[in-house]
C-alpha cells in the first residue's frame, strides 16, 4: 500500500489540495492497481511479450504540416501574465 505521506508529498508538488477522505480513496484505488499489476506479472510468458504503445499497428502517421498563422507579439502575450521576466512567463516551481 502506498503511504499517505507519499501521496501528500506528491499532491503538494502538483499543487493539489485534498482532504483525508480523498487520500483514503486514492490509497484504495492504488491498492487495487498494485494488486492488478501483481496478477499481470504472474502470467506465464508475460516478459516475452512486447509492450503495447498503441491499441493497433500503425505504419504511417498522418500528421499535418505546421503552418505559422496570425502570431502575436511577445509584449501582447505578457500583458496578462502576473509574473514575467525578460520575455518569459514565471510560474511556480513544481518539479525538483
Amino acid at each position: 500500500m502506498i503511504e499517505k505521506e507519499k501521496l501528500e508529498l506528491y499532491a503538494e508538488k502538483l499543487l493539489f489540495k485534498m482532504n483525508d477522505e480523498e487520500y483514503e480513496t486514492l490509497q484504495k484505488e492504488f491498492d487495487v492497481i498494485l494488486k492488478q499489476m501483481d496478477l499481470i506479472g504472474k502470467i506465464d510468458g508475460i516478459s516475452d511479450v512486447e509492450p503495447m504503445t498503441f491499441p493497433f499497428v500503425t505504419y504511417t502517421a498522418k500528421l499535418r504540416e505546421d503552418e505559422v498563422k496570425n502570431t502575436l507579439e511577445t509584449e501582447d502575450l505578457l500583458v496578462n501574465a502576473k509574473h514575467h521576466d525578460r520575455s518569459q512567463i514565471r510560474v511556480p516551481k513544481v518539479v525538483e
